[in-house]
């Protein structure tokens, strides 16, 4: 049946490249895209359950590359002579009331598989179909679509092997979708409305941080540049097994987390472009570790899908109660603020507060840390990621905090010893010494472990612990 007039709802799949629910609604006559930065996903909220506690649903950094991801669209459509109508209101009445005012026939979005994004997608479509406008979902955010897996996702393996080898050896990873040419955006209509500030948000803004691994730029553009720089320009993909636990600079890894949770990029284009890399380049165990990692994040969007809001109780999927988790403010202070007195654990939180970001090496350390070492609830940890990441995505962010703290999809110990890590990784401490100035004149055979420090080092090296840096929290001995 022709249809006059398509809505496209946004969400977390801010790109114009291989976007199934744009390339559906481009068949229209007319074609106005949306976006609706909903007030819930900002501000305080009450994380509940047996154990409530309050956290910061967005933090600053997450939000400055949400709104530049956004402006980035809006400007990408308008050069193909379309537009974004942008609001700050829920997506329930937002996208019904934008439909009704086009008069549209069908409002076309991605759907994803966490508790709350069902929650406001089912309200957005009971009330489409309260004024007969038809809902069209789509499957835009892994790599194998939902509709490809070899069983249904319900059936899948609950470890990540199982379920890789399932998909490699019985699945196909499509093509990427081509850009659609779009027709004319009636957005004269309602008004394209402007991108809302920080302040309007309820968020600090806040600056970029000169000593950050990248600049995070949101949006399409910065994020298939950064995919090309990796890949193409600096030839970084031929060496990636071999650096990727690396903890400084931009090159040691591809960082395109931020992008891909924002939906800036696709990664099955992700995946295309590695495909042409190993044409064009170099095809080894590297270039396949990066699609491999891709994989590792499908993996969790399929277990949400299957699970749901069981991942987020205390017990995880497991459904553990043997663990004696614990609720200390004041440790729990001391691990955010990067005040733990174990240097490794502290550098990574130190970087997390003022870029946004953590290396996987210091993302694992500072988990199990905080999960096993101080037993403190694991979703209190997970909670803070959240307010704290630019890259934070529901299924990727509790589903490894959970794999950490031993609820999640492995029954082994996922402990860490962060002492005998920091010694592997930061051999020389200039991780973290680049995020803890006091400890810059120690040693490297020193610097993890500041506290067996004599008096007569203490003073040799102009630190007292205790003063200039913290006692450690824990005896890791």
């Amino acid at each position: 049946m022709a249809v006059d007039t398509a809505v496209v709802w946004f969400r977390r799949d801010l790109r114009i490249h291989d976007n199934e629910a744009l390339l559906e609604a481009a068949d229209a006559e007319e074609v106005l895209p949306v976006y609706a930065f909903d007030p819930r996903e900002y501000g305080e909220r009450e994380f509940g359950g047996e154990h409530s506690f309050r956290y910061e649903k967005t933090g600053g950094i997450r939000t400055r590359f949400r709104r530049e991801s956004v402006a980035d669209l809006r400007e990408r459509l308008r050069e193909r002579d379309s537009d974004l109508v942008v609001r700050h209101e829920t997506p329930e009445r937002v996208v019904p009331a934008v439909a009704a005012a086009v008069d549209a026939d069908a409002v076309h979005f991605g759907t994803l598989p966490t508790p709350e994004e069902v929650s406001v997608e089912n309200a957005v479509r009971t009330r489409l179909r309260g004024i007969d406008v038809t809902p069209s979902r789509h499957w835009t955010h892994t790599l194998y679509h939902l509709n490809d897996l070899p069983t249904p996702y319900t059936d899948i393996s609950d470890t990540y092997t199982g379920f890789r080898k399932s998909v490699e050896n019985r699945a196909t990873v499509r093509d990427p979708l081509p850009e659609p040419d779009l027709p004319t955006a009636p957005v004269g209509e309602v008004g394209a409305g402007s991108v809302p500030t920080p302040t309007d948000l309820g968020v600090d803004e806040v600056e970029y941080d000169d000593r950050a691994a990248l600049r995070f730029e949101g949006g399409e553009t910065a994020g298939t540049e950064r995919l090309d720089r990796y890949l193409f320009e600096e030839d970084r993909l031929r060496e990636y097994k071999e650096t990727r636990n690396g903890l400084l600079g931009q090159g040691f890894s591809s960082k395109l987390s931020p992008w891909l949770n924002e939906g800036c990029l696709s990664p099955r284009y992700v995946n295309a472009e590695v495909d042409r890399y190993e044409r064009e380049r170099v095809s080894n165990e590297s270039t396949y570790w990066l699609v491999f990692e891709l994989i590792w994040r499908d993996f969790f969007q399929f277990q949400f899908a299957k699970h749901g809001g069981d991942f987020f109780g205390r017990g995880g999927i497991r459904r553990r109660d043997d663990i004696d988790w614990r609720e200390d403010d004041a440790q729990f202070g001391r691990w955010t603020a990067g005040e733990t007195g174990i240097p490794f654990v502290d550098a990574a939180m130190r970087e997390l507060n003022e870029t946004g970001y953590q290396s996987n090496r210091a993302r694992q350390n500072a988990a199990s840390f905080l999960a096993n070492d101080l037993r403190i609830d694991w979703r209190m940890g997970a909670a803070y990621f959240e307010t704290q990441l630019v890259d934070h995505d529901p299924a990727s962010n509790y589903g490894n905090w959970a794999y950490i703290a031993g609820v999640g999809n492995d029954s082994r110990d996922r402990a860490f010893n962060v002492v005998k890590q920091a010694e592997k990784y930061d051999a020389d401490g200039e991780y973290v010494t680049h995020w803890i100035p006091a400890l810059s004149d120690l040693p490297p055979t020193k610097v993890h472990a500041p506290w067996t420090l004599s008096e007569q080092e203490q003073a040799e090296y102009d630190v007292q612990v205790g003063i200039d840096y913290p006692e450690p929290m824990v005896d890791l001995e």
